[in-house]
């Protein structure tokens, strides 16, 4: 009987683990978006939420502690996500991008999944992706003859099921109630019942079924965005999620008082909109610690949903060919300021979580501290999957700070109406358009609670500069 030489044998075992890895190269992306998700989970600090899938996901790759979005808003941040691009500061702005389109195609730099596309994957959408949830207008946004963003998606799907459209959806409560008028709708709930009681039970359901067709055999490349609608107003959720938080110590708001002189602040219309019951967490505190619950209670319902979605990667196949990124469209002050909301250029309504996970990552579980934007996406993902990254891209790739998470960032930028922001590893500027100047030093205590901008023009100016070039 003929003997293999070890020196052969060895060889063959050499050759056969760089085919292991090769196989093992990421081919795919499921990007996971959450409405208005602030770092609020237990891998990013906060101990008292239960967020065990979005941590777990955080163990096997990088999360990104100090990520900023480009609008506090979910309209222009999803813009920025799509099209790795600034750009407006209005809800709208992807409906006003596919308008340009319809006028001058020519003049208008594909998405980031019609880029995709364009290089041989398949495309899916599932619930909220883009601002509207499904990527369609008309009243109640179902009408196919206004999409969102022409050419971006295979399908781009939205099960409404007896919330009957996708604007029943968006803001829907238990068992199909639908907003009419906010006043009259409760601003949280919890019902008894499975997670189908409230809409992104049928969306992760739905998901469920497109990445399981999506694993099959043969099948091409996809890229696949499914989009979460908690913890986004009115906080609803199943019954048993906010059960989780009795006995449950909330953490007092820090600095709630309302800013003194310039700054972004808002009166927090959108939560006061809602029916509150005559009570108001800015002046009660017992009101403002039931709300943190249900927000609470939507944050960890969100996160049960990631992990199905994540479970039927696993059981599909593709998880070791696949990157998975979850990503916050923008945070949301809970008290802070004294603001319920968004819509404002603090450190609460720009920093979002992050995370990034892939085989091979290096040193998974390890975060980073570096600075980096939501525009940063687009480029990455061209970067690790070896697809060219188009020359239009405004972003940088953020191999660097997932290969070493030590890696240094750079600066994020932030609009909102007339104001705009830059953030840096230690201060905050942001410049109104009437002229004035906020400046917040974040080496102290006092972070953004005072405006030292008087005492540092120098600085002020020096910022201002970069603020600027940043544009460009």
């Amino acid at each position: 009987m003929l003997r293999t030489p070890h020196w052969l044998s060895s060889i063959f075992l050499i050759l056969s683990a760089v085919a292991s890895v090769a196989d093992a190269k990421p081919k795919n992306v499921l990007l996971i978006c959450v409405d208005d998700l602030r770092p609020e989970l237990k891998s990013f600090g906060a101990d008292y939420i239960k967020s065990p899938n979005i941590d777990r996901l955080a163990e096997q790759g990088r999360a990104f502690h100090r990520h900023y979005v480009n609008s506090p808003s979910c309209g222009p941040s999803r813009f920025t996500l799509l099209t790795g691009r600034y750009g407006t500061a209005k809800n709208d702005a992807l409906f006003q991008r596919a308008k340009k389109m319809g006028a001058s195609p020519e003049g208008v730099h594909p998405s980031m999944p019609e880029w995709f596309r364009s290089h041989g994957y398949t495309t899916v959408s599932v619930g909220k992706v883009s601002h509207h949830p499904g990527g369609l207008g008309g009243p109640d946004w179902d009408d196919p003859n206004v999409v969102e963003m022409p050419g971006a998606w295979d399908r781009n799907l939205m099960p409404t099921g007896t919330w009957q459209h996708p604007r029943g959806s968006m803001h829907g409560l238990a068992h199909g109630e639908i907003r009419v008028k906010a006043e009259d709708m409760a601003l949280f709930q919890a019902e008894e019942g499975d997670d189908s009681i409230y809409p992104d039970g049928l969306i992760t359901e739905e998901a469920l079924r497109q990445l399981q067709e999506l694993s099959e055999d043969d099948a091409p490349p996809f890229f696949m965005a499914v989009g979460i609608i908690r913890p986004h107003l009115p906080f609803g959720a199943p019954a048993k999620y906010l059960k989780m938080y009795d006995g449950v110590e909330i953490p007092p708001v820090p600095h709630p008082e309302k800013p003194k002189g310039l700054s972004t602040w808002h009166k927090s219309g959108e939560f006061m909109k809602y029916k509150r019951w005559e009570r108001d967490p800015r002046t009660d505190e017992a009101f403002a610690i039931e709300v943190k619950r249900h927000y609470a209670a939507c944050v960890t319902y969100a996160d049960t949903q990631v992990g199905r979605i994540l479970d039927q990667l696993e059981k599909s196949g593709r998880k070791d060919d696949t990157i998975v990124l979850l990503w916050g469209d923008h945070g949301w002050n809970l008290g802070e300021h004294a603001i319920w909301g968004k819509h404002n250029l603090f450190e609460e309504a720009l920093r979002s979580p992050l995370v990034i996970s892939y085989p091979g990552i290096t040193r998974a579980g390890e975060k980073t501290d570096a600075i980096v934007e939501t525009l940063d996406i687009f480029p990455t993902l061209c970067d690790l999957l070896e697809i060219p990254t188009p020359h239009f891209v405004q972003g940088e790739s953020l191999r660097d700070q997932l290969e070493d998470p030590n890696a240094d960032g750079h600066t994020a930028l932030g609009y909102r109406g007339g104001a705009r922001t830059l953030r840096t590893d230690n201060f905050r500027l942001t410049l109104h358009k009437s002229g004035g100047a906020e400046l917040y030093d974040h080496r102290t205590e006092e972070a953004e609670t005072r405006n030292v901008a008087a005492d540092h023009p120098d600085l002020v100016e020096a910022l201002s500069v970069a603020l600027s070039e940043k544009l460009k």
